[in-house]
């Protein structure tokens, strides 16, 4: 295998173990920050050795083991100061004598830990942003850039607020714990922003070669899962759990058999998946007996069942998303509700009426460099035969992306307005359009 190979293998070996090196370093630690610490000393050790001795065969037992070691060697050093650390080495010591399958331990009960962690890092001591950001890139695997995308701010921006909170949390002592009662509730509404982010990151990448990231999704609706179970009369905790349940009934269908994008509208229905769209209705259903009808996730979710309910694209119920859209802008103000709130008005109304709309947020600061705006305008203006603009918006938008199906199909799109704009052209002239 070539160094690069090895290189690219390494990273995603990472991405994918990351999360669960550091839910287990956690647990055995106590110490969040020093988790991340020994973590990262895994991944440079791999990048040292890697290209000399070949991947091995189980390298997430390799990882974890790496960082065991750095963790036994680090709290020697420090001669063991608090009785926190001379039960951890005694326990750390156990079993590396006992040589544990580090496969089985790496698995063992990472939804309830990986939830855990999380809670640890959403504390309320530290603020809103510094809590969900600093889950999102320590624990949960997502890069800088991939908050900043999901929260429409700037890299330095989210890499300011990922250092202060590790500091906090440094510093603070907090609790390794999942919490109860009024502290749980207190801190609810930033882990469900944390799993609604990885959700979305797993359904549509915002980098690399690949449109969706399954592994997140299942991440997400795992955790979605375990967090119903402790939290069971949160009705945004099962809103939220409705709402991927039901996206991700569609996964089949997104991505044709060479992994490009299948839009919405296109996509063959007899591929969504039944089952887990039950699921989802019986999540939201549960929300709303719980009395969440109006909250923010619980919405989002009666939209996507919008879609699930109805058995071919034109049987849509776009007035009632249009609706319901309106209904979550005025709970959350937010461009891009406006935006998808847009889109929906243009199917239940006409393009026109959507282009209306989207005008209105193309001076929005937040959206400046928010590639789905210039891809929802190209889609608008080609509906109302403006071809030569949409070619423009698409051609943005593609230039916009990070993802690389992205890019293509946006550029697809933009060939299609220019032979479009070419073929009216040749009408228009009286010349036949070829």
């Amino acid at each position: 295998m070539m160094a690069a190979d090895i290189h690219r293998t390494i990273l995603a070996v990472w991405r994918i173990e990351q999360p669960r090196l550091i839910t287990s370093l956690s647990r055995m630690l106590r110490d969040v920050p020093l988790a991340e610490e020994l973590t990262q000393d895994a991944l440079v050790a791999a990048l040292e050795h890697w290209p000399t001795t070949g991947v091995p065969e189980k390298p997430g037992a390799w990882l974890m083991a790496t960082a065991k070691r750095r963790a036994l060697d680090q709290l020697r050093r420090g001669r063991m100061l608090a009785r926190k650390h001379e039960m951890v080495v005694l326990e750390l010591e156990a079993e590396q004598q006992a040589m544990p399958d580090l496969d089985a331990a790496l698995d063992d009960d990472i939804g309830d830990e990986l939830l855990r962690l999380i809670f640890t890092a959403c504390h309320p001591l530290l603020s809103h942003e510094g809590r969900v950001a600093l889950a999102l890139r320590m624990i949960c695997g997502l890069t800088t850039e991939e908050i900043a995308r999901a929260f429409l701010t700037s890299d330095a921006t989210v890499a300011q607020r990922i250092v202060r909170a590790k500091r906090t949390l440094s510093e603070s002592g907090l609790a390794y714990e999942t919490p109860s009662g009024e502290a749980l509730s207190e801190r609810l509404a930033a882990v469900l922003e944390v799993i609604y982010v990885i959700f979305n990151e797993g359904y549509t990448a915002s980098r690399g070669e690949h449109w969706l990231r399954p592994q997140l999704c299942q991440e997400a609706l795992r955790i979605g899962r375990v967090l119903t179970s402790i939290a069971p009369r949160e009705p945004e905790a099962h809103g939220l759990l409705a709402l991927m349940e039901l996206n991700a009934s569609r996964t089949a269908a997104r991505t044709d058999g060479a992994g490009e994008p299948v839009l919405l509208l296109d996509q063959n229905r007899a591929l969504w998946d039944q089952l887990q769209i039950r699921r989802g209705m019986q999540a939201l259903y549960r929300a709303h007996e719980l009395g969440g009808a109006g909250g923010f996730y619980v919405l989002q979710a009666m939209i996507i069942a919008c879609h699930a309910e109805a058995a071919t694209a034109g049987e849509t119920d776009w007035p009632q998303i249009s609706v319901l859209y309106s209904e979550l802008a005025k709970l959350v103000r937010s461009p891009v509700i406006e935006l998808n709130r847009a889109v929906a008005v243009g199917m239940a109304e006409g393009p026109q009426a959507g282009l209306a709309l989207v005008d209105r947020l193309v001076g929005e600061p937040a959206l400046k460099a928010y590639h789905l705006l210039e891809s929802v305008r190209g889609d608008l203006l080609y509906k109302l035969g403006r071809y030569d603009e949409a070619r423009a918006a698409f051609e943005a938008a593609a230039a916009m992306s990070g993802n690389k199906r992205e890019q293509d199909l946006l550029q697809r799109r933009a060939t299609e307005a220019a032979n479009a704009a070419t073929s009216a052209t040749g009408l228009h002239s009286g010349r036949p359009a070829k």
